[in-house]
């Protein structure tokens, strides 16, 4: 893929994610996958509504060396691992968004919770260990969580999500998909904690009749 327009999609898709309330202000990056050797990736500490596709940053996959005077992401080594990986892998996506990030933060594993998870995403969603961001040890928990998921997504613990795709689209596709599924495991494992059964919703409801339903006001 020439580096223009890798540089393009890696811009578009960052605005998109902004629109569509997946990201915020700086947080994130956004890779594509150019040849064999090289992707590019969004910098360090640029707003997604100001980015420019010229700013978007050409890192070495095998040294992670990278091209100009602007910083690529922090990030840069989860993202080449991911692709030393997968090989399939075209674009990364790495976000904070909300319902993910909460399942992120509370340690918790997505199984497969419907058709079109399994489709999309294709397997379940493994949380990592603990790690820092940016570090060796996040990065390998993350790719052992990808290995073993066979899913093209993993949460990553109190931080966020990494989404990977055979192209951009896709890779959105991922995204969108896991914060549908985490906001349906969250309102499952509410369920689970409740202590309002359905016979126990009734008895109140049945008290609540008997002794102020029917009671006449003057």
């Amino acid at each position: 893929m020439e580096i223009q327009t890798a540089n393009k999609i890696v811009r578009d898709t960052g605005v998109r994610l902004l629109k569509a309330g997946l990201i915020t202000r700086t947080w994130g990056n956004i890779s594509q996958r150019i040849d064999e050797d090289h992707f590019v990736i969004t910098p360090t500490g640029r707003t997604y509504e100001d980015l420019s596709p010229d700013e978007i940053v050409k890192v070495n996959l095998h040294t992670l060396e990278h091209e100009g005077r602007i910083k690529p992401s922090y990030e840069k080594g989860l993202h080449a691992e991911t692709y030393k990986l997968r090989p399939d892998v075209k674009s990364i996506i790495h976000t904070h968004q909300l319902q993910a990030s909460v399942v992120a933060s509370a340690r918790k594993n997505i199984p497969i919770l419907s058709d079109k998870m399994k489709k999309i995403i294709g397997g379940p969603v493994f949380c990592t260990d603990y790690a820092l961001p940016g570090s060796k040890k996040l990065i390998r928990s993350a790719i052992e969580c990808l290995a073993k998921s066979g899913s093209k997504a993993v949460l990553l613990a109190n931080h966020g999500v990494l989404c990977i795709g055979s192209d951009m689209e896709n890779a959105f596709s991922v995204s969108m998909e896991l914060e549908k599924s985490a906001d349906a495991f969250i309102r499952e494992e509410f369920k689970k904690i409740s202590h309002a059964k359905k016979f126990e919703t009734k008895s109140v409801r049945e008290w609540y009749l008997q002794n102020f339903g029917k009671k006449e006001f003057a």
